[in-house]
């Protein structure tokens, strides 16, 4: 048997580039973590690019002038919004874990009443496999009573370290000044310290991932900052009214961060909420949830078109195969990183997946 090297080499050369890219995009999400402050101030930059370019054309601005303008409107919003944020966030946290017991008596009585409405033993199961059953549904609860412990004091301890994040921040707020006002300067500091075949290979790949890429955080931030918002002012609306819901803050949060995750929603929050209170007999709470959700639905719908106006063109089972691989690797975030990174592999490799995959690795 005749064996072509050159035909073996090529293929294994075409490998070898492929996991070295993805074991590159493992290192510099490590980097990401450790360089978090630089990599929060860069996505900032990309978002404040636009106010900055627009004031720069409305008043005929220097770019650094419109820069310091952005910044110090930005720099007083985020500020504000962090004061109130943490000093809400640590009280309502503290009385959730005061009252976490509470909420999982109650659920776990709510489910006993629904479950009690029908007959098991119409099921004939063993005694044993009852047993099974209860006893799994009470560890159940516990473990979901830990967790949400385990979280909310790990959220509060968090906070509770003011002068770090203080650190975190300023350093984020001054990497933010710089990136806006000397943006030109950075990028012709970097084509100066590298090669010219270099910088002309990397600039036609990295334009494209950036623009992407950035695209996709620019609109998931204001889709899920829309979301926060309506569903924050609605439940604050609903305490004015008489509905009273004691950690807005909190669940706002909750809605939002699963509002930024691919394919689910804030859906999956406000309906089974919505069905459970209505099961309690809070019909009326129960119709307010579903019109706050409908309306979120809706101006989301309205939104996101104007937002993201190319489709990354990925589908949704993959982006789902890519929200689980993320989960398995790098734990919760990992469903929001997940599909960034699917992103940037399709943007690196698109000739070889529109060409076909294993066809362009084993062709000769």
């Amino acid at each position: 048997m005749v064996f072509d090297v050159s035909y073996i080499t090529k293929v294994l050369k075409r490998i070898t580039i492929i996991l070295l890219s993805i074991g590159i995009l493992i290192i510099l999400y490590k980097l990401s973590i450790f360089y978090m402050p630089f990599l929060v101030a860069f996505i900032l930059a990309l978002i404040l690019e636009h106010p900055i370019r627009y004031f720069m054309k409305k008043f005929n601005l220097k770019r650094r002038t419109s820069s310091i303008i952005i910044f110090l409107i930005s720099i007083t919003i985020i500020t504000g919004a962090l004061i109130w944020g943490i000093s809400t966030l640590i009280s309502e946290a503290s009385n959730l874990i005061q009252g976490v017991n509470n909420y999982i008596d109650k659920a776990y009585n709510q489910i006993q009443n629904i479950s009690s409405q029908f007959d098991v033993q119409r099921l004939h199961l063993p005694k044993k496999v009852e047993q099974v059953i209860e006893s799994s549904g009470d560890e159940f609860f516990n473990s979901i009573g830990v967790w949400i412990k385990s979280t909310l004091t790990k959220l509060i301890d968090i906070l509770m370290q003011i002068p770090t994040i203080a650190i975190y921040t300023s350093i984020t707020l001054i990497a933010l000044y710089f990136m806006c006002v000397d943006k030109i300067y950075m990028v012709d500091e970097i084509e100066h310290h590298l090669p010219s075949n270099w910088t002309k290979r990397l600039s036609i790949h990295l334009k494209e991932i950036i623009s992407s890429v950035s695209n996709y955080i620019k609109a998931e931030f204001i889709l899920v900052i829309v979301s926060f918002i309506i569903s924050l002012i609605g439940f604050y609306i609903f305490n004015i009214i008489g509905l009273t819901i004691k950690y807005p803050l909190l669940i706002a949060l909750g809605i939002a961060f699963v509002d930024a995750l691919p394919i689910l929603g804030s859906g999956t929050i406000m309906l089974p909420w919505s069905v459970i209170s209505a099961t309690e007999g809070k019909i009326e709470f129960a119709i307010a949830l579903l019109i706050l959700w409908g309306i979120m639905s809706i101006v989301r719908q309205f939104i996101e078109p104007k937002l993201i106006s190319n489709k990354i063109g990925i589908h949704p089972i993959f982006t789902l195969v890519a929200m689980y691989t993320g989960f398995k690797i790098f734990g919760i975030w990992g469903m929001v990183l997940g599909p960034i990174i699917l992103i940037i592999l399709r943007n690196i490799f698109s000739t070889l997946i529109d060409r076909g995959v294993v066809k362009s690795i084993m062709e000769r």
